[in-house]
């Protein structure tokens, strides 16, 4: 068994029964924390991403200053597709670029599958290093984006609220689309075996446009290479599966082996637990916005939340990442009431 002080969150995943509720939160290792834009003004994005010691300064800070109980990776899901070959851009305030999107076979064959320890080293040394500098405090969280939204950004070159572009390239190209989902499956999948070697403790895969697709095309585009991602990493770390808004197949996601599922603000805590059934881990599912409200309201709706999903086999989180412009102390607020929940028996 591991040595953490600290393991709530990686008993919660195995079903064990906790003194209380784990919380962590999205995003929380970056742009919300002063500390976090003194570092962001001296370096680039990606030299934040890349430079390990970086990395594992960032990865830290909510640790130490708002005591949430699991540290996630600092890094980002589009660090998979640069590896796989295609540029990304990183404009600050304008979110990122692929100035070279696939387009047709041609784009595809500029493409690869890398090997992840030549292409992506730079992260399993600052995960390292992070374990090393956690000192078994809390346990550490990695994570990559699923094959379906990566698509998105690979096809699109940019983030949109529809992604159109992704779509229409499956629904055209679907021998083309399903040809570069298995090119990124199985890069995330050596990539995430690569972070557990490291010491991930567990691993989370972001399906951030999950909600984007009917429950049909949610299965066959996106659902169909999670499944093949969680089958190969799951008997070695946990795996979470957070698809926003993708609720519709919490049932057919907690078929996948995953040892626990996150869910956005838009479902009721009891009609994902209906779905997901009982011995699943739900994670969720604040909205982040609401961290913008008096801290007097954070504690009562913190309150409704926790009472909604009762005791166990819950990890509190918001349910999607933390906004930029949240107060610290808001932050803090969140974590400190559900540390203080107390379940009325």
């Amino acid at each position: 068994m591991s040595s953490l002080k600290n393991d709530l969150i990686l008993k919660t995943l195995r079903g064990e029964q906790t003194e209380r509720t784990p919380v962590w939160m999205m995003r929380q290792a970056g742009r919300y924390l002063p500390e976090y834009m003194v570092l962001r003004k001296k370096y680039s994005f990606f030299e934040r991403c890349q430079t390990p010691e970086l990395a594992c300064e960032i990865t830290l800070q909510p640790v130490d200053i708002v005591g949430v109980d699991a540290a996630i990776l600092f890094s980002d899901i589009l660090v998979v597709p640069q590896a796989m070959g295609l540029e990304v851009q990183m404009v600050e305030s304008k979110g990122p670029i692929l100035p070279d999107p696939i387009k047709t076979t041609n784009d595809l064959n500029r493409i690869i599958v890398p090997d992840v320890n030549e292409t992506l080293g730079y992260v399993f040394d600052a995960i390292k290093l992070i374990k090393q500098e956690l000192n078994n405090r809390v346990p550490l969280i990695g994570f990559a984006g699923a094959p379906w939204t990566l698509l998105c950004y690979m096809v699109q070159g940019k983030g949109s609220k529809t992604f159109d572009e992704a779509k229409e390239f499956c629904y055209t190209q679907p021998a083309l689309a399903h040809q570069l989902l298995q090119m990124i499956t199985d890069t995330t999948i050596a990539y995430l075996k690569g972070q557990i070697a490291a010491g991930a403790d567990t691993v989370q895969i972001f399906d951030s446009w999950g909600g984007l697709l009917s429950p049909d095309d949610f299965e066959n585009i996106s659902l169909k290479y999670i499944r093949q991602i969680v089958a190969a990493l799951k008997d070695e770390a946990p795996v979470i599966v957070f698809a926003k808004g993708a609720w519709h197949s919490l049932d057919s996601m907690a078929a996948t082996g995953a040892a626990g599922l996150g869910i956005d603000w838009c479902i009721k805590p009891q009609l994902a637990r209906q779905f997901a059934g009982k011995n699943i881990t739900l994670q969720g599912n604040f909205d982040p916005a609401r961290l913008l409200g008096p801290i007097s309201e954070i504690q009562k709706e913190v309150k409704k939340m926790m009472n909604a999903f009762g005791p166990g086999n819950h990890i509190a989180n918001l349910g999607h990442g933390i906004l930029p412009n949240v107060l610290v102390s808001h932050a803090k607020a969140f974590v400190d009431a559900v540390k203080n929940h107390q379940f009325e028996n």
